[in-house]
């Protein structure tokens, strides 16, 4: 296989899609207000970048690498993050929307979502364990067969989860989002 481009330390600015070289390494890199919608980030490795109000929604991102990556004001619609390398699969992710992305099946905790909105994003399968998800908007998010232990959503808003079909020893959540937990008994809470 032959050796792809390795770029360090490098500032990108304003950058679109069709600047990007083929398939590269980028390390310590950051990206600032860049458009790359829709771009074919396939086997793309980035390891230890920062994003910063840049968008990546629809981006495919099949086998890319994703190291210790830091999402900032970044809107990340329909990404498949269960598509991209589950390697040391790490990132954080700051005042960015993520509306139906997906999650599915990725061992990702300890991941901090801060003032995300994560609307019917697929969280199924995944392993959020330790996870913080603080101050988001999680309307529609897929729990299913989720570990939940000991992660904090205590100031999420818009939780709907079955607890009997989730890992939540431990766990966080705020007495306003107890109604979410208890949706499938279809009873009525009067506050």
């Amino acid at each position: 296989m032959p050796d792809i481009p390795y770029f360090e330390d490098q500032d990108y600015k304003q950058l679109n899609a069709s600047e990007l070289l083929e398939p590269a390494e980028y390390e310590y890199c950051r990206f600032e207000n860049c458009n790359l919608e829709k771009a074919n980030l396939n086997n793309y490795k980035f390891v230890d970048c920062t994003f910063k109000h840049c968008n990546l929604s629809l981006a495919t991102i099949e086998h890319a690498m994703f190291q210790d990556c830091k999402f900032q004001d970044c809107k990340l619609l329909g990404l498949r993050f269960d598509s991209a390398n589950q390697f040391n699969l790490s990132f954080s992710f700051e005042s960015s929307i993520l509306d139906h992305s997906s999650f599915y099946n990725c061992k990702i905790k300890n991941t901090l979502f801060q003032s995300c909105k994560l609307h019917e994003v697929d969280f199924e399968s995944c392993d959020l364990s330790q996870a913080k998800l603080m101050d988001c908007d999680l309307l529609h998010a897929s729990f299913v067969q989720t570990n939940l232990e000991k992660a904090d959503l205590s100031s999420s808003i818009n939780i709907q989860l079955d607890p009997e079909n989730n890992r939540l020893k431990g766990a966080k959540f705020s007495s306003q989002s107890l109604a979410g937990l208890l949706t499938k008994y279809k009873i009525v809470i009067k506050g």
